[in-house]
């Protein structure tokens, strides 16, 4: 079976490589789909084919997908125009006949309340319209989202929020990997919508806590209002439409969109999922 994995270059992809090869897939059944193909150097010298791969052109889509077998479509980055980049991945996945189609979602994407969301119902819908044989990956939060807090919290001794008593479900991206891994190599999980988290639901307090552990210096959690958070980012150098957006965010996170948990991810992968701390440490 060939899989064509998008956005090879990117943080996911590859880690999504690593765990293709790690579970046994040999390197010529990978085909690495790549804005900037000599990014991806590094896979072609491990026996991999790398593709040229634009969401924005449909024409380098349509290449890449022709002939594999199983498609991984990485959410793109650009916000505000992923559901049109994502549907040329589909059209073409459907002209290709491809046995497998996996998406990279939000958690609760059809229902959920999250800024993010939206994009990523759009996207599930027009793979359902396509009839596309799917799997759906409904990948929570990566705790590596937590690089600039911890990082500011070495320097300040606080990490600052609006998201009120909100939990977060986070697991490591190679976390996420792994199972994208596992969909993508075993049979019998088309048609299902996996919800993918931490085995633990984390509130902020909590992860002052590990920041404390990770740092070796107290940590505070600082819980702001939106309106205090929104000011607080404008007045670092945010502007008015990013703050707005991280509030935004945070209010998902406030009202729950990031705090189920029920196992699905430990038990696609096999063990459990990488602890708060060590995720940060990691990260450090």
């Amino acid at each position: 079976m060939t899989t064509l994995v998008t956005g090879a270059t990117g943080q996911l992809g590859r880690l999504v490589i690593d765990s293709l090869l790690a579970r046994g897939a040999e390197p010529q059944s990978i085909v690495a789909g790549a804005r900037d193909v000599p990014k991806a150097a590094d896979l072609a010298d491990r026996g991999i084919r790398v593709v040229a791969l634009d969401y924005n052109d449909p024409a380098t889509i349509a290449a890449a997908v022709e002939g594999v077998d199983a498609v991984l479509l990485v959410s793109g980055s650009e916000v505000g125009r992923r559901a049109a980049q994502h549907q040329a991945v589909i059209d073409a996945a459907k002209a290709a006949g491809v046995a497998k189609f996996v998406y990279t979602s939000a958690p609760k994407a059809t229902t959920s309340d999250l800024v993010l969301a939206p994009e990523h119902k759009a996207t599930e819908e027009a793979i359902a319209a396509a009839g596309l044989p799917a799997v759906i990956l409904r990948n929570n939060w990566y705790t590596e989202n937590y690089a600039a807090d911890v990082a500011r919290a070495a320097e300040t001794g606080t990490v600052a929020a609006s998201v009120g008593a909100g939990r977060v479900a986070s697991a490591n991206r190679a976390d996420f990997a792994e199972a994208a891994a596992v969909v993508l190599l075993e049979d019998g999980h088309i048609g299902q919508v996996y919800e993918l988290g931490g085995d633990v639901a984390w509130a902020y307090d909590d992860l002052a806590v590990a920041l404390t552990e990770v740092t070796g210096r107290p940590v505070e959690y600082v819980a702001l209002s939106s309106e205090e958070h929104g000011a607080a980012l404008e007045a670092a150098g945010l502007d008015a439409g990013t703050a707005g957006f991280v509030t935004a965010l945070d209010a998902g996170i406030r009202g729950g969109a990031l705090a189920d948990t029920d196992g699905t991810l430990a038990r696609l992968i096999g063990r459990p999922t990488t602890p708060l701390v060590d995720g940060l440490r990691a990260i450090a």
